[in-house]
């Protein structure tokens, strides 16, 4: 079983940044993929990025693709979301997620079977 729990989110304005972070207990982190996934009022959770168990390979909704990065330290069990450039319409709550993935780069909630509680993200105009 592996336990995973977020932090780092908050209120910010537009144009700004946050980290998130989601730290992972329970098992071997190393063969786990990560993702962040995100959910606004009212609508599906949708993919935000994902990164391999090695922290080699990322892959990012093209909403978000050269304002968030992610990354991932397997010694502290780690994964994290940087977001620049902040928009009101990135307002959610981000969920952490992982996958036992020795291969591969999972980017579908279906994929994914541990999830963070989430953390909510508001951005203002």
């Amino acid at each position: 079983q592996v336990q995973l729990a977020e932090s780092g989110g908050g209120l910010v304005q537009a144009g700004g940044s946050l980290r998130l972070s989601c730290a992972a207990s329970g098992r071997t982190f190393g063969n786990y993929a990560m993702g962040w996934f995100r959910q606004a009022p009212g609508k599906e959770r949708d993919f935000v990025a994902t990164i391999n168990w090695s922290g080699g390979s990322t892959a990012y909704a093209g909403s978000v693709k050269g304002r968030f990065t992610i990354s991932k330290e397997n010694a502290k069990n780690t994964v994290y979301l940087q977001m620049n450039s902040l928009k009101p319409e990135d307002t959610a709550v981000y969920y952490c997620a992982a996958e036992f993935a020795p291969s591969g780069l999972p980017i579908g909630t279906s994929q994914y079977a541990y999830w963070g509680q989430g953390t909510q993200i508001t951005v203002s105009s």
